[in-house]
């Protein structure tokens, strides 16, 4: 079998490097952090880990989301396979949401991207709040910029 001589100075199977593609690897990121990195899906994602929620509860559980945005969020977090919206009958009926198998499946990588963002990204009082913080001004920076 031909080998490949990696930069790493090891062979590699030519077949291993062919299988290797960066434009499909690029494009997969990018359709992850585009859909997760939406704001409040990961947020939502995180509150219903612990176990499903009526919408007012994951309302007041998600500080600052207006009830158009959550539904609209809920709505592309179901059609996207991550949450499941249950109905139980009533009276009264309930609805509650919760995470999906590929939902749970998540888990475990937000809760290493969100490591190694405490760890690695500024901890800014409007990343704590959703955005919603001081001003750079106010802090010592920048005039005028916002979180």
């Amino acid at each position: 079998m031909e080998k490949a001589k990696g930069p790493r100075s090891a062979d590699v199977d030519a077949s291993e490097a062919e299988q290797h593609h960066p434009a499909a690897c690029d494009g997969a990121l990018s359709k992850a952090f585009g859909f997760l990195g939406k704001r409040w899906n990961g947020v939502i994602l995180a509150t219903l880990q612990h176990g499903p929620l009526g919408f007012a509860e994951l309302r007041r559980a998600v500080e600052g989301i207006s009830d158009s945005v959550l539904s609209e969020r809920l709505s592309e977090l179901s059609a996207a396979g991550l949450t499941y919206r249950e109905v139980e009958p009533g009276p009264p009926v309930t609805v509650r949401y919760r995470l999906t198998p590929d939902g749970a499946a998540l888990m475990p990588i937000l809760s290493e991207l969100a490591g190694w963002a405490s760890r690695h990204l500024p901890d800014t009082p409007s990343a704590r709040r959703g955005g919603r913080g001081e001003s750079v001004a106010r802090r010592g920076g920048a005039q005028g910029t916002t979180g």
